[in-house]
């Protein structure tokens, strides 16, 4: 299924042009054209899923397949010293474009990026947490 108006499918249908480092009939990785980094890349796969929950559980195993063979790529094709990957899912969690996509960014020593803040949970509060997301597995 195409959505005329994501802007994913119009670069999957080549309307809008991208910088592709992979395809195949499932899947495109392409350049982000805000990268983090250099080399800063996206997997989608070429149906329009809307977010990561969308995707069904038998596509899983080839999508990430297809990005820990980018990732494979990024490290030895930019030397970099690592890579984050990430999904974000719906606006609360930063997703701008609704066509699942992960991003692969790599990583270098010294990049300067910074870690997301941490804190420690607070008396019991851990307990409650663990049992509200039991509760729906």
């Amino acid at each position: 299924m195409v959505i005329t108006d994501c802007i994913f499918c119009k670069i999957v249908s080549e309307e809008i042009s991208s910088y592709k480092v992979y395809e195949d009939s499932k899947f495109l990785a392409f350049l982000d054209i805000n990268p983090v980094n250099n080399g800063h890349t996206l997997v989608i796969p070429k149906k329009h899923y809307e977010n990561f929950l969308d995707l069904p559980r038998e596509f899983m195993g080839d999508y990430m397949s297809i990005c820990q063979k980018i990732c494979d790529a990024i490290i030895k094709g930019l030397n970099a010293d690592g890579f984050n990957i990430l999904n974000s899912s719906k606006r609360a969690a930063g997703q701008l474009v609704d066509h699942v996509h992960m991003h692969i960014i790599p990583r270098f020593k010294n990049d300067g990026l910074k870690h997301w803040p941490q804190h420690t949970y607070k008396d019991k509060e851990a307990v409650e947490v663990a049992v509200k997301i039991k509760s729906f597995l």
